[in-house]
């Protein structure tokens, strides 16, 4: 596909973002082919968006119309000097081109969409292309360029984080892992490390049930992927299951997976024991995708479509031996998966989210059995959604305490030399941010 269709798509994308809608939802709306090199694409737009938004600012103080806008602010981000790119060349989903042959593309795209303003785009590109030392060294000045996060951010990393701040942000900005977990019940990682072998893939052993791949690659590579022998789920999330399930459940032990999709850790407590598990989420859309989860790897649960917090709906009055409460969070630790998260949030959603994770909390530890197990976690490095939520829910719930036969591995960070403690990962498994805390009931 020409590069200017490309740009087309990216820019459309950069748009839905910048109005409020999510980049998976922008890309499923892209043409089916176009899609691969749209994604790869807006995800280095997305990680460079911050540096782009100052550059345009300073090569035009007005905003232009949101397209063309949004055209500028993705050529600007794939043209930012970085590492990968050597010499006069730009590197874009796999190519090289000379910034003149992307500038020169961008305008064929500009006169696809806007056409009254490919002049504008072509001037615009080309002073940037003149200036552009001086360009970027004075963009760096602000801290939007410097880390490609909002202030905001910034700021409460710094707090939450001061030793490691910025280690966080360049994370962010880094290409994730791609993990895999092998189910239980097939096999073992030291045995799909040498299947992965044997299909010409490179992985190691990450955790007990981990094995993190050399380069990431399709699905359908993957051996056994369609039988549900190995499912992608990141070292982070693997560690609610096995957190829940302790030193064992009894068989047939009712469990409550709450906000269950898509599924991944729904599936991996099946693949660990024979359990009862209610799995529950308040959008059937998503829980269709648990239901497919489980059927490829052969697993089955109670599927409820309700919101978690009306336990008199849903809950006919029978108490679970165990809960995960995978809880909604700003999703501050996934933003190298989703780096479209940190555009999307503001300040003020935190306070909001974490105030809905403590009502979860409050509405469901009525449904747990005296002596069972609660594992709240969230995909968030804040502490006001991890740490702050725990400590104010055990100062209002008397009956609950933190779990002292196996510590909770707490905040987890998605840096590969302070992955936190009390988890299973080997070193440098560099798992997603996430928070655990193990809850038990006197």
């Amino acid at each position: 596909m020409p590069l200017s269709q490309l740009l087309l798509h990216v820019a459309t994308a950069v748009q839905a973002v910048r109005d409020g809608r999510s980049l998976n939802d922008a890309l499923a709306r892209c043409p089916a082919e176009a899609r691969p090199g749209t994604q790869a694409l807006a995800f280095e737009v997305m990680r460079k968006l911050g540096a782009a938004e100052v550059l345009r600012r300073r090569l035009v103080p007005k905003p232009p119309p949101p397209f063309v806008d949004a055209l500028l602010l993705s050529v600007l981000a794939l043209m930012w000097p970085g590492e990968e790119q050597e010499g006069a060349e730009v590197a874009v989903d796999g190519a090289r081109y000379a910034p003149h042959t992307l500038v020169n593309q961008a305008v064929e795209a500009a006169k696809q969409r806007a056409r009254a303003s490919a002049s504008f785009v072509n001037a615009v590109l080309r002073r940037f292309l003149r200036e552009l030392p001086a360009q970027v060294a004075a963009a760096l000045a602000d801290p939007l360029a410097r880390y490609n996060h909002p202030r905001w951010w910034i700021e409460r990393l710094q707090a939450d984080w001061p030793d490691h701040w910025q280690a966080l942000l360049a994370a962010n900005n880094s290409r994730p892992p791609m993990t895999l977990r092998v189910n239980a019940r097939r096999g073992t990682p030291e045995a799909y490390v040498q299947r992965l072998a044997e299909a010409g893939l490179e992985g190691r052993v990450a955790g007990p049930h981990a094995v993190v791949l050399a380069q990431p690659t399709a699905v359908q590579r993957l051996p056994g992927f369609a039988a549900g022998d190995v499912s992608v789920q990141d070292a982070a999330a693997q560690l609610a299951a096995p957190l829940l399930i302790g030193d064992g459940l009894p068989a047939g032990a009712r469990v409550l997976d709450a906000c269950a999709a898509p599924g991944g850790k729904t599936a991996h407590l099946l693949e660990l024991a024979d359990l009862d598990v209610t799995a529950l989420d308040s959008d059937p859309n998503r829980l269709a995708r648990v239901r497919d989860t489980l059927a490829r790897v052969g697993q089955r649960a109670t599927l409820v479509a309700a919101d978690a917090r009306d336990t008199a709906a849903w809950s006919q009055g029978r108490p679970f031996d165990a809960i995960l409460l995978d809880a909604p969070c700003s999703a501050s630790g996934i933003v190298r998966r989703h780096p479209d998260v940190r555009w999307l949030r503001r300040s003020t959603d935190i306070p909001t989210l974490a105030a809905l994770q403590g009502e979860l909390l409050d509405a469901l530890w009525p449904l747990l059995q005296p002596g069972g197990r609660l594992v709240y976690c969230t995909c968030s490095v804040f502490q006001a959604e991890g740490r702050q939520v725990i400590d104010a829910f055990l100062q209002r719930e008397t009956g609950a305490s933190v779990a002292s036969e196996r510590p909770s591995p707490g905040h987890l960070l998605p840096l590969a030399d302070n992955p936190g403690e009390g988890h299973a990962l080997q070193p440098g498994a560099s798992p997603d941010g996430f928070f655990y805390a193990l809850l038990t009931k006197s």
